[in-house]
C-alpha cells in the first residue's frame, strides 16, 4: 500500500520571479532553489490573484479570488467560515504545521476601514460573521501578554510557530525564542540598534539597516529550524505532513544578517532596463510619484511605493539578493535534513512567493497599484519524486491553482466554491493548459498616488498582453508583452490597438463574471 505523500510548501514574502538563478538572474546565487527547479517543474507564467500580502495568501489557502473570500485588501481578516485546503488535509489525517509568517489575519490592532473616519478600534470578533478567534496575529497582543497563544487548529494548521512583522524586528513565537537565547535580544533588533551604514541611502529612510541579530538567531534561520522540527515530529509520529515554511524575507525593510548584508555590492548591481528607458506616456500615478521625488516631497519611510534614485535602486537589489541568498542557504539545510530523515522520496516540495517587488522598475521601489510584471509574476517550483525533472512551462497559472493541485496530489476531492484549477496534468508532463487568460484583483486601503479616491483596479493577462483598468479614472494600461516585455509603451490610446483593447475589455468583463460565486454553499466542505 502506497504511503500518503508529504508536502513541504515554501513561501517567501515579496520576491520577484526573476530574482532567482533558475529564472535567469546572473547575479544572485541560489543553488539550492535552482536545484529544486532542475529536479522538478518550473512555471514561467505564474501570477498572483492580488499583488497584496493578505489577499493573495488567503487566495492560496482557499483557492478563491479576493472578491469571493472577502480579504480584498490588507487589514481584513480571513473569515473562519472560509474553507482552506489545509483543513481538508488535516481532516484526512495529515499533520499540518505553519512555520513563520501567516498574515491571514491583521497584524495591527486597528483593522482597515473605509472611509477614513471609520477607522475606529473594534473588538476582534465584532466585524466578522463566522465564529472564531480573530486578532491572533497582532504583534502588540503578544507583547502585552506573555501568555498569549494561538487557538488551534488555525485555518487548518494543527501546529503554528508564528513570526509577525518584517525585517529583524519580529514578534510572536520567534521573539519569545530570541529572548530565550539572548538576554539582550531587544537591543539587537530594529533600526535604533543597527550597525551604522552611513553610505546607504535606504538606511536614512529606514527601508534598510544592518542588523545586530547574528545569522544563527535571525528569523529565517529560526523558520528553517522550526520547519525541520515539524517534519521530524510528523515522521516520528508516523503521520503524513503538510508543513508550510513561510519566510518573512526578502520583504522590505532590508536587513540581511551577517555576511549577507554586503554579499552583493550596490556598485555591482545594474539598473532595470526600464529605469532610464524613454517612456512615451508614463501612467499618471507613476508620474505623480516621480514628481514627488523630484520636488523633494517623496515619503520614503512608509510601506507605500515611491520613486527612487539610481543609488536606492541598486541598494535595494543588492540587499534583496543578500536576503534571498540567506533564504536559499536555509532551504539547503531543510532539504538536507529532509534527506537525512529519509523523507525526500515521498515529499513534494513547492516553492513560491506571495507577490513581487518593483525593485527599480520604472524608477519605483516596493509595491503598489501599477501591475508591472515585477509585482504580479512570482516563482512557482514543484518538485515531485513522481514528476518530471527539469520541466518548465509558459502556460498561465495562478495562486488560486495551488489548493486544488495539492488536494489532487493528496487524493482528496476539492471543496465547493474553489475557483482555481488543478495543475496535475501539467505537472505530470502533459502540455495541458488550464486557462487562456487570468484576472488579477486589487483594492487599496488608502487614497494616494494622485488617485481621486481609494484605488480599485482589475488586470487581465492573456500570455502576450496585459490590460489594466482603474475605477474612477478615464485612462488605463495596455501592453504588448511580446514586443515590449518591460512595459514601456502604453498602447491604451494607440489607434492601432483599439480593437485589441475592446476585445480584452470584453474578456475582462467575462472573466470577472465567471469568477463570481456560483456555489450556493461556497464555504461547505462537500
Amino acid at each position: 500500500m502506497n504511503k500518503p505523500v508529504n508536502f513541504l510548501f515554501i513561501i517567501t514574502d515579496q520576491q520577484r520571479a526573476d530574482h532567482l538563478g533558475c529564472y535567469g538572474n546572473r547575479i544572485v546565487r541560489t543553488p539550492h532553489i535552482d536545484g529544486l527547479a532542475r529536479s522538478g517543474f518550473r512555471s514561467e507564467g505564474c501570477y498572483v490573484a492580488s499583488p497584496i500580502c493578505q489577499p493573495n495568501r488567503a487566495s492560496i489557502m482557499t483557492g478563491r479570488m479576493p472578491s469571493t473570500h472577502g480579504v480584498r485588501h490588507n487589514g481584513i481578516e480571513l473569515d473562519f467560515g472560509q474553507t482552506t485546503f489545509v483543513e481538508l488535509l488535516r481532516q484526512a489525517g495529515y499533520r499540518t504545521a505553519l512555520i513563520g509568517k501567516s498574515h491571514l489575519q491583521n497584524i495591527t490592532a486597528v483593522p482597515a476601514h473605509w472611509p477614513p473616519e471609520r477607522r475606529e478600534r473594534l473588538s476582534p470578533e465584532a466585524h466578522l460573521p463566522a465564529p472564531g478567534r480573530h486578532g491572533q496575529e497582532v504583534g502588540t497582543a503578544w507583547e502585552a501578554n506573555p501568555d498569549f497563544e494561538m487557538s488551534l487548529p488555525y485555518y487548518g494548521f494543527s501546529d503554528v510557530a508564528l513570526s509577525i512583522n518584517h525585517a529583524d524586528d519580529q514578534f510572536g513565537h520567534y521573539r519569545r525564542w530570541l529572548r530565550s537565547q539572548r538576554a539582550d535580544a531587544d537591543k539587537l533588533v530594529g533600526p535604533q540598534n543597527a550597525i551604522a551604514t552611513p553610505d546607504y541611502e535606504l538606511s536614512r529612510c529606514r527601508q534598510a539597516w544592518r542588523t545586530r541579530v547574528p545569522e544563527e538567531l535571525y528569523p529565517n534561520t529560526w523558520v528553517a529550524a522550526q520547519t525541520v522540527a515539524a517534519m521530524a515530529a510528523a515522521a516520528k509520529a508516523g503521520s503524513p505532513f503538510f508543513v508550510q515554511c513561510s519566510f518573512p524575507d526578502p520583504h522590505h525593510p532590508f536587513t540581511p544578517p551577517g555576511k549577507y548584508w554586503d554579499m552583493y555590492s550596490p556598485d555591482d548591481v545594474g539598473l532595470p532596463a526600464s529605469f532610464h528607458a524613454p517612456h512615451p506616456a508614463v501612467p499618471p500615478p507613476v508620474q505623480w510619484l516621480r514628481d514627488q521625488r523630484d520636488t523633494g516631497r517623496a515619503l520614503k519611510h512608509t510601506p507605500a511605493p515611491f520613486a527612487c534614485t539610481e543609488r536606492e535602486a541598486r541598494e535595494a537589489a543588492a540587499l534583496n539578493y543578500g536576503s534571498i541568498a540567506h533564504i536559499d542557504a536555509c532551504i539547503g539545510n531543510i532539504v538536507a535534513e529532509l534527506e537525512r530523515l529519509e523523507l525526500a522520496d515521498n515529499t513534494v516540495i513547492i516553492f513560491t512567493s506571495d507577490h513581487g517587488e518593483y525593485m527599480g522598475d520604472h524608477q519605483l521601489l516596493l509595491k503598489g497599484p501599477i501591475h508591472y510584471q515585477g509585482i504580479i509574476r512570482v516563482p512557482f517550483i514543484w518538485r515531485d519524486p513522481q514528476g518530471p525533472q527539469g520541466a518548465s512551462s509558459r502556460a498561465l497559472i495562478q495562486s488560486t491553482d495551488f489548493a486544488p493541485t495539492i488536494l489532487e496530489r493528496a487524493g482528496i476531492a476539492a471543496f465547493n466554491g474553489i475557483q482555481g484549477h488543478s495543475l496535475g496534468g501539467m505537472l505530470r508532463g502533459s502540455d495541458e493548459r488550464v486557462r487562456t487568460d487570468l484576472l488579477i484583483e486589487e483594492e487599496g486601503q488608502r487614497v494616494y498616488m494622485g488617485f481621486p479616491g481609494r484605488i480599485r483596479m482589475r488586470t487581465l493577462v492573456d500570455g502576450r498582453h496585459r490590460l489594466s483598468i482603474y475605477d474612477g479614472v478615464p485612462w488605463g494600461e495596455l501592453y504588448d508583452l511580446s514586443d515590449d516585455p518591460h512595459e514601456i509603451v502604453n498602447r491604451w490610446d494607440d489607434p492601432g490597438f483599439m480593437a485589441l483593447r475592446a476585445q480584452m475589455t470584453d474578456a475582462l468583463a467575462r472573466r470577472m463574471l465567471a469568477l463570481s460565486d456560483t456555489s450556493p454553499y461556497p464555504d461547505s466542505l462537500a
